[in-house]
């Protein structure tokens, strides 16, 4: 149990002690003469985008693993010549202009950010040819816009605009421009050595007339030299007078050159003044009439606003209300027209399902009669005859008679009735027998119910007739009116 703790321990041990220097191994120094270029997930720069790299000079940094890698940049100095042949200058003059160049990797932050996305895993001489391009333009475009003696006369002035435009476009590819050496000039035309040996043969006629003029003018001096004494010491005393009166006369001029000048410039000032007055005036009117013009097309603006606003929102409102309203229509014509479905369709149940127990009730009462439709409406009318007689019967029954108009010539009738007896008989015999009804209706009485049927509708037609003349003669004689023929 003892040795298997042990061994326990010693895998934990060792498995920590591995995985601390796995992670020590992911700590990375960067040496003095290299950049370290961490890529990968590094993060957010000031603006918060993402960024591409972290770059490194002089120092250390942990390296995540999985999510991040690195590699190193070269900081070396990279010569590289640049033998430019038949550059065209401004003079339209071609020459040819052999340098040297010196470049290597920046460590300015920025600079050093543009080398990591753009120089990471080349070789040098890849850089080299990416950097001898881009000098190659430049220094094309330089020549171009300089004259053959100012590039060869001031090469101070050359080398510096060559360094400004070329380091400009090394920095956007990481690169800085460490020297600048340009060795000699030289044109195919022999410009250059046409100006050297103009110099030499200038300087050259330069000395030999200066010696010979040096020997004449001692000769000249030593005869002049007697002569300019005496004239001379005449000449003073005439200069003197003279000097004395060109001094006064430049005083005078002096002054009147002076008030000349003031009057010019009083003149000048007067007139800057109007000019500037007047534009001054002019540019308050401008000014005013803008604002005028502003507020104009702000009033109509506003008023365009008030108006049109107003009666779109008019108008919109009266589209939502005529809308609401004939949803409103639409929704009660609906509802409407479901409930009028709903009746007629539940009247149409209802009238089938009364025709149908109709018919089924017919069914049975055939089958109770045997099959006979003739002893099946015989025991239908035999049902409802009591009924078909109190019909017939109530026709007349509860007629109210407020006043009655007979002609009568006072004589009885066969059966010892008067006038109006017989009216009233009449009018009960007037409601046409039961037999007849059948016979309209295209349809007859069974042949055993015809002769009752008769006599009961006599028998209650004589019922009704006496009690209608019963009726009658309790009539006020005052509300009935006897014409007399």
């Amino acid at each position: 149990m003892g040795y298997q703790t042990i061994i326990i321990i010693c895998i934990i041990v060792a498995v920590l002690f591995a995985a601390l220097m796995a992670i020590l191994s992911r700590y990375r120094k960067c040496p003095s003469d290299k950049v370290l270029v961490i890529y990968g997930k590094v993060g957010t720069d000031k603006n918060g985008q993402t960024r591409s790299a972290k770059c490194i000079h002089g120092g250390a940094a942990f390296i995540v693993p999985i999510i991040q890698s690195y590699e190193y940049m070269d900081l070396t100095p990279i010569s590289i010549n640049v033998d430019l042949k038949n550059a065209l200058s401004k003079q339209n003059i071609r020459i040819d202009v052999p340098s040297r160049f010196t470049v290597g990797i920046s460590t300015e932050p920025g600079v050093m950010q543009n080398a990591a996305e753009r120089l990471l895993g080349l070789k040098m001489l890849e850089i080299q040819e990416l950097a001898k391009d881009i000098i190659f333009g430049q220094l094309r475009l330089i020549i171009a816009t300089m004259d053959i003696e100012e590039i060869n006369s001031d090469r101070d002035k050359f080398l510096v605009a060559v360094s400004n435009n070329v380091e400009i476009e090394l920095k956007k590819i990481g690169l800085k421009l460490i020297n600048v050496n340009v060795t000699d000039i030289t044109d195919e035309s022999g410009y250059l050595e046409a100006l050297g040996k103009e110099a030499a043969a200038k300087a050259i006629n330069d000395a030999k007339k200066s010696v010979a003029e040096k020997h004449r003018d001692g000769e000249i001096g030593q005869s002049h030299a007697q002569k300019e004494q005496r004239i001379q010491v005449a000449a003073a005393n005439a200069d003197a007078i003279k000097g004395e009166n060109d001094a006064k006369v430049a005083v005078a001029q002096s002054d009147a050159e002076r008030r000349e000048r003031e009057a010019e410039a009083l003149k000048i000032a007067t007139a800057a003044e109007a000019v500037q007055a007047a534009k001054a005036k002019q540019e308050a009117y401008i000014a005013q009439q803008e604002a005028e013009n502003t507020r104009a097309q702000l009033e109509k603006a506003t008023q365009t606003a008030d108006v049109i606003v107003k009666a779109e929102i008019s108008k919109q409102q009266a589209e939502i209300e005529a809308e609401a309203q004939a949803e409103v229509v639409r929704r009660k014509a609906k509802g409407e027209a479901d409930a009028i479905f709903a009746k007629m369709e539940a009247e149409a149940k209802g009238n089938q399902e009364i025709l149908t127990k109709q018919a089924e009730g017919m069914r049975e009462l055939v089958a109770a009669a045997g099959g006979d439709a003739d002893a099946a409406v015989r025991l239908i009318v035999a049902d409802k005859l009591e009924q078909l007689i109190a019909i017939q019967v109530e026709a007349i029954k509860n007629i109210k008679i407020d006043k009655i108009t007979v002609w009568d010539t006072g004589a009885g009738s066969e059966n010892g009735k008067g006038t109006t007896a017989n009216f009233l008989s009449g009018l009960m015999q007037s409601v046409p027998p039961l037999n007849d009804l059948f016979n309209q209706a295209g349809m007859s009485l069974p042949e055993f119910l015809g002769k009752d049927i008769e006599d009961a509708l006599k028998q209650s037609a004589d019922e009704a007739a006496k009690r209608v003349a019963e009726d009658a003669e309790k009539i006020d004689p005052s509300d009935v009116e006897i014409i007399e023929k």
